[in-house]
């Protein structure tokens, strides 16, 4: 167990000790005035590696050791990042003292390794615990550069693995913060095999339903991003940070491919859709505070009351005033409140993740995890733009399979923490173009229908806007489905339907009445269960009191399947199907 104050900061570092406070940065020697002022302490300055601007090492300490000048990140030692996101005398160390092996007989290496440890103060290039995160309990492990580049050896892998089966047990989330060069070579093969070691200690942690979240640190590569460190239920990175399976110089030496700018960056990752997300470091420990709250399985839910102000029936309020076609024209407006306005109405605390870990971060789609209520769930929502350059960006609300993929992602998260999932369905239909096909549109629009059928969970659709055909229903698979009075959800656009039918797509209002494609008439033909009423239509003026009826009904939903066990959730979704 870690002493009191092992990690609380001296009023001043000496420089002996303040290149393992600052890994990575050239400190200044100190500075003396003359005889009659007195003289500055050791260690009050260091010097940015990046920038070579001159700091204050208290404010730095202060910016969680990021340079103040040039915004870079400098590398932290393990007891520094411990003391950044643990609580103060709550961290307990565990399993210390693991006797070294030399398995290749490698000449020099114990030499090494014993020569670190008496430069860092570490027994190895990683230190794992327990300790609290705003009062919550969490599995800790943390690689520190400094030791043989915080390369996986034996010892690495035992460590992380022993530290995941003790949270196993407790029944604690985890948390690795990574920083390696990969497998440690002078180990070979030994140290090859900690890769499976681990990831088999994280498969039998998530089979228990367990929270596990990787943070990807300066930098991570090799045979640790190649396990554990892309095994996180959530996975999030340091600005700027170096993450790959081979690190540049290894590319560019056995292939001589030169790396394009910011290539292998935390934030690479995000758009090809990878991780979750970044994490800025003043931001890192309530980041995975609110994580933790997030899937905790105590939560209880609070229904909205039934008391209180009276909310307008459920009602076709504009019935007899609007035909099909000017239905159509409202839920195509650009003015029309989008997933992302209601998700900030409706839900606290959400937290938008990213990616389908796989080829990009589809725009079109927005996902993540949010409190209603004290409820934990997973929302997700189709998003259009509200002008040209984030439609553009939102590809016009179009999904490409990354998206469809991503939302898939984020429903098994849902299924596995049995979170209850909500969806917004707003979309003209799945994009068509080249780039999608290639990728396996249709597959992907499939493989949500097929798993969502089966998803243990409540799920629950409401079309907001447009439900154009399969794009729209890969997000409809669900126990209920509600639409806005003017939304539309159709087989395909009016325009489609009259020049497949008619050959003429002028006819394209004609059409709409044709389809029967209006909320009214998908009530009466059983496609939907709910109208949420628009006295006008929606609009950023009228959004809190649509999103204020929409908040209890969805509250009556919940209260309704939350209630119910796994078998009636999965097999009142197939029965609703099965009538159609």
């Amino acid at each position: 167990m870690l002493k009191k104050g092992m990690f609380k900061k001296p009023t001043y570092i000496k420089i002996s000790d303040h290149q393992n406070k600052i890994p990575g940065a050239v400190q200044e020697k100190s500075i003396q005035e003359s005889s009659e002022a007195p003289a500055i302490p050791q260690g009050v300055w260091s010097k940015c590696p990046y920038c070579g601007e001159t700091l204050y090492v208290d404010d730095l300490v202060q910016n969680k050791y990021v340079c103040y000048k040039c915004g870079k990140y400098l590398r932290v030692s393990a007891d520094q990042r411990i003391e950044m996101i643990i609580d103060e005398y709550t961290f307990q160390e565990w399993d210390t003292g693991i006797k070294h092996t030399n398995p290749l007989q490698f000449e020099g290496y114990m030499e090494k390794i014993q020569q670190l440890q008496q430069k860092t103060g570490l027994d190895e290039a990683v230190i794992t615990g327990m300790g609290r995160i705003h009062g919550e309990k969490a599995v800790i492990a943390v690689c520190d550069a400094r030791f043989m580049m915080g390369s996986m050896g034996y010892i690495v892998g035992e460590k992380i693995t022993r530290a995941i089966e003790t949270a196993t047990k407790k029944l604690l989330p985890v948390i690795i913060f990574t920083c390696s060069g990969g497998a440690r070579m002078q180990e070979g093969m030994v140290s090859l095999m900690q890769m499976a070691k681990t990831s088999q200690a994280i498969k039998r942690h998530s089979d228990a339903g367990l929270l596990y979240i990787s943070v990807l640190t300066d930098p991570t590569t090799g045979g640790v991003t190649a396990s554990f460190a892309m095994l996180g239920d959530l996975i999030l990175g340091e600005p700027g940070a170096l993450v790959g399976f081979a690190g540049p110089r290894v590319i560019e030496q056995t292939i001589g491919q030169k790396l394009p700018e910011g290539f292998q960056t935390s934030e690479f990752l995000v758009e090809h859709g990878i991780i979750d997300g970044v994490i800025e470091r003043q931001n890192m420990k309530e980041t995975l505070f609110r994580l933790i709250r997030l899937h905790k399985q105590n939560r209880k839910f609070r229904p909205v009351s039934k008391k209180g102000d009276l909310l307008e029936e459920q009602k076709d309020s504009g019935k007899g005033r609007l035909d099909a076609w000017e239905r159509v024209q409202i839920a195509r407006r650009l003015e029309r409140p989008t997933a992302s306005d209601y998700i900030q109405l409706l839900f606290k605390d959400f937290i938008e993740l990213h990616g389908e870990r796989n080829f990009k971060e589809d725009g079109a789609i927005i996902g993540g995890i949010a409190s209603f209520h004290g409820l934990p769930v997973t929302v997700i929502g189709q998003q259009k733009g509200k002008n040209t350059k984030e439609n553009i960006v939102r590809n016009f609300g179009m999904p490409q399979p990354e998206g469809y993929r991503k939302a898939l992602r984020l429903m098994k998260q849902a299924e596995k923490f049995n979170r209850p999932i909500i969806c917004f369905v707003d979309t003209p239909g799945a994009f068509c173009g080249i780039e999608a096909e290639e990728r396996g549109q249709g597959e992907a629009i499939a493989r949500n229908l097929m798993e969502m059928s089966g998803l243990t969970v409540p799920i629950l659709s409401i079309v907001i806007g447009e439900g154009g055909s399969g794009g729209a229903l890969a997000m409809a698979v669900a126990n209920e489905v509600w639409m806005l009075e003017n939304a539309m959800y159709s087989i395909l656009s009016p325009e489609g339907f009259a020049s497949i039918l008619w050959k003429d797509s002028k006819r394209a209002s004609e059409a709409a009445g044709v389809m029967k494609i209006t909320a009214s008439d998908l009530l009466k033909l059983g496609i939907i269960e709910k109208i949420i009423p628009e006295k006008e239509p929606a609009s950023e003026k009228n959004l809190p009191l649509i999103s204020k009826h929409m908040e209890r009904e969805i509250s009556c939903f919940l209260a309704d399947y939350t209630r119910m066990d796994t078998e009636e959730i999965v097999n009142r979704r197939y029965d609703r199907f099965r009538r159609m």
